[in-house]
């Protein structure tokens, strides 16, 4: 296990950095100028050109990446062109709430998904299993922009329990309730998106297991159903689940962009739409780089658990 880790590392420091090299590449490709973000009408050609020098844009592309990662490298990741703030001080104060809001919204999604995919699975062709799926299926065919809007519509305009968005109410003391009370929407968008996928793989994955010979063999020895279910079914079919949840976790980070902006939550969402309007390329590769990272460690820890889930499957050997 020692050696798979260690492999998995060394492979991961060169992935990271293509995705680097592809992405600063990318985003300065993309059509406009930060500078224009600062050139008024009566600014003459030359302090045009200062601006961009003020801002290392009038260096070549090459020269531009190199200075750039050797900041990454030593921690620093530059500062903001929209504000000339440091971007580790603009990521950590827009983390925290993305954090909470995707942390809440999969664990509420986990704990309505993994029952109703198993109920699901064991009631399979009922009227129940019937009426889950339509379920899932009705979710997945709703955008989170249009339940956004609707849920805002129903719960904040016109029966007026709900706030309409952000964190706090302003001006006013901003309490556990008042966080809860803003979470409400917000989390049950997200936690509509995640359980209808996860609902169906937990079923399909159950569904799979129940029909292995080891499971028939222990019905034909009596023993109790709960017991099947607890300590053969739901074991030999968490590894699909972990797939899902792995494909899941990087989210945690990136966050969900169009739910930020529906509700105004100042997380990382909200913060990647605000720097591709004004092109604010740290900002940008910031984020972009946290993505990268949180997809390499997810998909390590998946690596690891399925060694631990399933005792066939050995690394290093």
């Amino acid at each position: 296990m020692g050696t798979y880790i260690l492999k998995r590392l060394a492979i991961s420091i060169p992935v990271l950095f293509f995705i680097s090299v592809g992405a600063f590449v990318l985003v300065h490709l993309t059509p406009g100028d930060p500078a224009d973000m600062y050139i008024t009408p009566d600014m003459t050609q030359a302090q045009i050109e200062l601006t961009r020098a003020s801002l290392g844009l009038d260096r070549p592309l090459f020269i531009q990446y190199f200075d750039w990662i050797s900041n990454f490298l030593t921690g620093n990741l530059g500062f903001s062109f929209g504000n000339r703030q440091p971007v580790l001080d603009i990521i950590g104060q827009r983390l925290s709430p993305t954090l909470l809001l995707m942390s809440l919204s999969l664990l509420v999604a986990y704990l309505t998904a993994i029952p109703l995919g198993i109920i699901a699975a064991l009631r399979k062709d009922t009227l129940t299993d019937r009426f889950i799926i339509g379920w899932t299926f009705l979710n997945v065919s709703f955008p989170p922009f249009f339940l956004g809007l609707a849920l805002i519509y129903i719960f904040a305009v016109k029966l007026d329990i709900l706030p309409t968005g952000g964190m706090s109410v302003l001006g006013a003391e901003n309490g556990a309730e008042d966080l809860i009370m803003h979470l409400i929407l917000p989390v049950i968008v997200m936690a509509s998106q995640f359980s209808a996928n996860m609902i169906r793989y937990v079923r399909a994955s159950v569904i799979d297991v129940m029909h292995q010979n080891y499971i028939r063999t222990a019905l034909a020895k009596g023993l109790n159903r709960r017991q099947i279910l607890w300590h053969h079914v739901l074991r030999n079919s968490l590894i699909p689940i972990v797939t899902v949840i792995g494909t899941d976790l990087p989210k945690i980070i990136g966050g969900a962009v169009i739910t930020e902006q529906i509700f105004q939550w100042p997380g990382i969402g909200s913060l990647t739409v605000a720097a591709i309007n004004s092109r604010d390329y740290p900002i940008l590769m910031a984020i972009v780089i946290l993505s990268a990272v949180a997809v390499l460690i997810a998909n390590f820890v998946i690596d690891i658990l399925y060694a631990l889930i399933d005792p066939r499957i050995k690394y290093g050997k």
